[in-house]
C-alpha cells in the first residue's frame, strides 16, 4: 500500500518541476480567451476606424470602375492603376492589421507568460503512436473541449437569435433606404451584432483560464517518489549529507580538543559539564570559552586537561552557566565576568604558588553567577543533574 501511494501524483510540482516544464515550453494556454481577445479587439478596432476604412474601400471601388481610353488600351497603365489601388487598400488597413498582430502575440502572455523553445520544435515520434492518438481521442480532456465546443455553438446560436430578432424591424427597412445610408446602417448592424456575439464567450473564456490552470496544475503534479528523488538531485543524497555533517563535526571537535592544553583551567560540574578558557591580557578584551561539552565530551575534555596539567576547578552553577550561554571561539558575557575573574585569580595564585612556594590559595567556593544564567535554578529539584552537589 506505501509503494502504490508513492506512485500516486499527490504532490504539488515543484519550482524546478515547473523551469522544467516551462523550458520544454509546456506552459498553461488557453484557446478560448485567446480568440475572445483577437475577435474582441478586431470589433472594437472596426469601430474606432470604421469611417476611414470605409472611405479607402468606397475611393478604391470608385477608382476600380473608372475606365478612360488610356488604361483601357494600355495594359501597363491599367496595372499601375490597379498596384495603386492594392497599395492604398494595404496602407489603410495597415493599422488594424497591426493592431491584430499584436493581439495575436500578446495574448498567450495573459496567462502562462511568453514563451519560446526550441524543443517544442523538435520531432516527437511518439505522436505517431495510433495507440495514443485514441487515447487522447476518448480522453477527459477531449470531453471537456467536445462540452466547450458545444456551449460555444449554443450560446452564439442563441444570441444570434435574440440580435436578429432585435434588429429585425431595422432589417427589413433597408430596401427602402438611399444606396448610401443603406450600406451604413448595415454597417452598424453587423458591427454591433458582431461585438454582442463576441461579448458572449467571454462567459467561455472565464469558465476555460481557471480550469486550464487546473488542468496545468493536475498534468505537473508530482509522486512522492519524484519529489525524493529530485530532492536527491538539487540538495544531494540525505545519506551523504549526513556523513558530510558527522565528518564537520568531527573535525570541529578536533579541533576544540587541541585547544585544550592552551587554555587556563577547565571549570567543571563536576560530571555533567565542562568549559575550558584561556585569557590573555595582549590582544584578548575578556576570556574567551576554547571548549566545552556535556557528558562524554565532557569526560574526554578533563582526560586531555589532566595529561597537559591544565588546572581543573569544580564550579557547577558556573559551568552550566557558561555551557549554556557562550559559544566555542567566543569571550564570556559581561554577566559572569566577576565569577570567572574569580576563577583566573585562583589560577594564577596557583601558578605562582607551585613555582614559589609559600601558602596554598584557597578554591573559591561560591562564585557570583546570576541565577537568571543557571538553566538548572527554574528546574525542580528532582530533574537537577547535579542534584547533592553544592552550587
Amino acid at each position: 500500500m506505501a509503494e502504490d501511494s508513492d506512485l500516486e501524483k499527490t504532490e504539488q510540482a515543484s519550482s524546478k518541476r515547473i523551469e522544467k516544464a516551462r523550458e520544454e515550453g509546456d506552459v498553461p494556454r488557453s484557446r478560448e480567451l485567446a480568440t475572445v481577445t483577437v475577435l474582441f479587439t478586431t470589433g472594437l478596432t472596426i469601430l474606432m476606424m470604421g469611417d476611414h476604412l470605409n472611405q479607402a474601400l468606397m475611393t478604391t471601388m470608385s477608382s476600380g470602375l473608372h475606365f478612360d481610353r488610356q488604361a483601357a488600351f494600355d495594359p501597363i497603365v491599367l496595372l499601375m492603376r490597379i498596384s495603386h489601388s492594392i497599395y492604398d487598400l494595404l496602407l489603410a488597413f495597415a493599422p488594424l492589421a497591426l493592431v491584430l498582430v499584436v493581439v495575436a502575440i500578446a495574448s498567450p502572455i495573459i496567462i502562462g507568460g511568453w514563451v519560446f523553445s526550441g524543443k517544442a520544435f523538435l520531432p516527437q515520434f511518439g505522436r505517431l503512436n495510433p495507440l495514443k492518438g485514441l487515447g487522447n481521442i476518448v480522453s477527459k480532456s477531449a470531453a471537456v473541449e467536445l462540452i466547450k465546443s458545444i456551449a460555444k455553438v449554443m450560446l452564439v446560436g442563441i444570441v444570434a437569435y435574440v440580435v436578429i430578432s432585435h434588429d429585425m424591424e431595422p432589417i427589413l427597412a433597408l430596401s427602402s433606404l438611399p444606396l448610401k445610408s443603406g450600406i451604413a446602417q448595415v454597417s452598424d448592424l453587423m458591427l454591433m451584432g458582431f461585438l454582442t456575439i463576441v461579448s458572449t464567450l467571454v462567459v467561455i473564456a472565464a469558465i476555460d483560464v481557471p480550469y486550464q490552470l487546473y488542468q496545468y496544475a493536475q498534468k505537473l503534479k508530482m509522486t512522492k517518489e519524484e519529489v525524493r528523488q529530485e530532492s536527491k538531485e538539487s540538495e544531494g543524497n540525505p545519506e551523504i549529507k549526513a556523513k558530510i555533517r558527522q565528518q564537520q563535526r568531527e573535525m570541529a571537535r578536533r579541533r576544540m580538543m587541541a585547544e585544550i592544553p592552551n587554555a587556563d583551567v577547565v571549570i567543571t560540574n563536576p560530571t555533567h559539564y565542562a568549559v575550558a578558557i584561556k585569557y590573555q591580557d595582549e590582544g584578548m578584551r575578556a576570556p574567551v570559552v576554547v571548549a566545552k561539552g556535556a557528558d562524554a565530551v565532557a569526560l574526554k575534555i578533563r582526560e586531555i586537561a589532566g595529561e597537559h596539567q591544565v588546572l581543573i576547578m569544580e564550579s557547577p552553577k558556573l559551568a552550566r552557566a557558561l555551557y549554556a550561554h557562550t559559544e566555542l571561539g567566543s569571550e564570556i558575557p559581561e554577566a559572569l565576568y566577576s565569577a570567572v575573574a574569580e576563577v583566573l585569580a585562583y589560577v594564577f595564585q596557583m601558578r605562582i604558588f607551585k613555582k614559589a612556594g609559600g601558602f596554598q590559595p584557597e578554591v573559591p567556593k561560591a562564585v557570583p553567577v546570576p541565577d537568571e544564567l543557571d538553566p538548572h535554578s527554574l528546574l525542580p529539584a528532582a530533574n537537577n543533574l547535579d542534584a547533592g552537589v553544592p552550587a
